[in-house]
Parts: C-alpha cells; sequence; structure tokens
C-alpha cells in the first residue's frame, strides 16, 4: 500500500472552495489523504464535493475558528477525536490561565493499518505572547505525550500547522524575529522536544539545506519576496524512514497564506 498524503492551513476551507484552490489541489495530486487545518467551519457548512473521499471533521465550538479536517481515500480503522482522556488527566487545563484550545477542534488522529496520522493546529503563541505559557507549559508538553502514546501501539505520521519554526534555516529572518511569536526559544524547543523524541522531520532529513518556506505574512508583498517561514511539517516515527520516499512542499499553490506540503510512504 502506497500513500500520498497532504497537509494544507486552508485558513478557512469555504475561502479556498470559492478560490477553487482546493479543488485545483486534488485534481492536480490526487492525494490519497487530504489533512487540513484552519477550517473555520463545521462540516455541511462548506459546499464540499469530492466523493471519492470520506470527511472526517473536527470543528471549534466558536464559530468561524480554528478546526482540522481529513479527506481520505482509505478507510481508517479507528477516528480520535483531541486528546485522549489519559493526556487530559495528565495535563489538566486551568482554563482561567490557559484558555479553552481543547474545545477548538485542533487535533484529529485517522488509524490506518500501518501507522496513526495526526493532523494538528498548534495554537498559536500570539503577537503579544499571550498563548506562550499555554504553549511552552501545557500543549507542547501534552501534544507530545500524546503522540509518544500513540506510538507505544503503531508507528505515527504527524503533521500541520505547528506555528513555530525550528532552526534559523527555517525563517528568512531569523535574527529580527528571535523574540517574535513563532521562533521564541519556548516555541522552537517545543519542535526540538519533538525531534529529540525521536520523530522524524521528513523535510529537513530529505532537504538538510533548503531554505523553502511554508507559510507567508500577508503584509509587504512577503510571498512574493519569499520572505516566509517553514511552520508545517510532516513528522513520523523513525521506523517509517524506509518508508519515505518524498517530502515536498508546493510554494506555488496559492488560495491560504501557507501553502500544501506533502509526504510519500511506501509500504
Amino acid at each position: 500500500m502506497n500513500y500520498n498524503i497532504f497537509s494544507w492551513n486552508v485558513n478557512g476551507i469555504r475561502a479556498v472552495l470559492k478560490k477553487g484552490a482546493l479543488q485545483k489541489l486534488i485534481e492536480n495530486e490526487y492525494p490519497d489523504i487530504l489533512c487540513l487545518q484552519e477550517t473555520k467551519a463545521n462540516q455541511g457548512q462548506a459546499e464540499v464535493d469530492f466523493p471519492e473521499y470520506e470527511e472526517i471533521w473536527n470543528s471549534a465550538k466558536r464559530p468561524g475558528y480554528s478546526g482540522t479536517a481529513i479527506f481520505t481515500k482509505p478507510k481508517p480503522e479507528s477516528i480520535i477525536y483531541d486528546f485522549t482522556d489519559d493526556i487530559k488527566i495528565a495535563y489538566p487545563w486551568d482554563e482561567d490561565t490557559y484558555g479553552t484550545p481543547l474545545d477548538e477542534g485542533r487535533i484529529l488522529t485517522a488509524e490506518y493499518p500501518e501507522f496513526y496520522l495526526v493532523t494538528v493546529y498548534t495554537p498559536n503563541s500570539k503577537r503579544d505572547l499571550t498563548r506562550l505559557k499555554l504553549r511552552e507549559k501545557l500543549w507542547d508538553p501534552a501534544f507530545l505525550a500524546y503522540l509518544k502514546d500513540l506510538e507505544k501501539q503503531k508507528p505515527i505520521v504527524v503533521c500541520g500547522d505547528f506555528n513555530a519554526a525550528h532552526t534559523e534555516i527555517d525563517l528568512a529572518r531569523p535574527k529580527d524575529n528571535e523574540e517574535n511569536a513563532g521562533y521564541t526559544k519556548e516555541e522552537r524547543q517545543g519542535i526540538e522536544n519533538i525531534v529529540k523524541s525521536g520523530l522524524i522531520d521528513t523535510f529537513r532529513t530529505l532537504n538538510p539545506d533548503a531554505k523553502r518556506y511554508t507559510w507567508w505574512t500577508w503584509r509587504a508583498n512577503a510571498r512574493a519576496r519569499n520572505i516566509g517561514w517553514r511552520i508545517d511539517y510532516f513528522f513520523i516515527s523513525k521506523s517509517l524512514e524506509s518508508n519515505l520516499k518524498s517530502a515536498e512542499i508546493y510554494e506555488s499553490h496559492f488560495g491560504s497564506d501557507h501553502c500544501p506540503i506533502s509526504i510519500k510512504l511506501e509500504f
């Protein structure tokens, strides 16, 4: 079985459908599985017409905000929404301190015969860093613990918008952004902990020196000037490294402030 898996923060599924951008991606690239972040809609609110795909949605309680989805041709063996109960108990949420990210549809997991596939839309620390404490103290360690729990059962593939650049090569202007959301030492450490846990950054493994990006601010014509950040990733278990055949970034595919990314796995 081969898997052509895509991930894309669409910044509103209704917007990319209206632009024809999601349709174009499916028509041109034929993903077996398509993971979406920041859908900003509930199932049924968007005019989705991809009959070959099963749709799995995890939408935020707040209308028009956050959310994840998986469109899949192979039928999953099981679905997990958000964190498991064990993780919620191990990492209790103080809503007065951290807010309510568990209500924001940020994690969606589909089980396949060979692996668990997790898509995530990591909370942004915000420009004033008011959610940085959430990231450092709660979300990042809880999410990594969730991944490692899954990995005890079978290998994992995790993709999505992690809202952080890992190292200097992953953004165009690292020196200018060392204290800014997305490149603070706390957020970078969150990515580093994922790698240190044994998960593989697929794109960086296959492209160790490539300066390529997945997100550009709308301001200052940043995308045309390629002043970007690589904050969208595919991580896989070490045991899947021999199955990894490619890891791609699609900078020329428009429709969102992020671009799609993909991996191919062969079994």
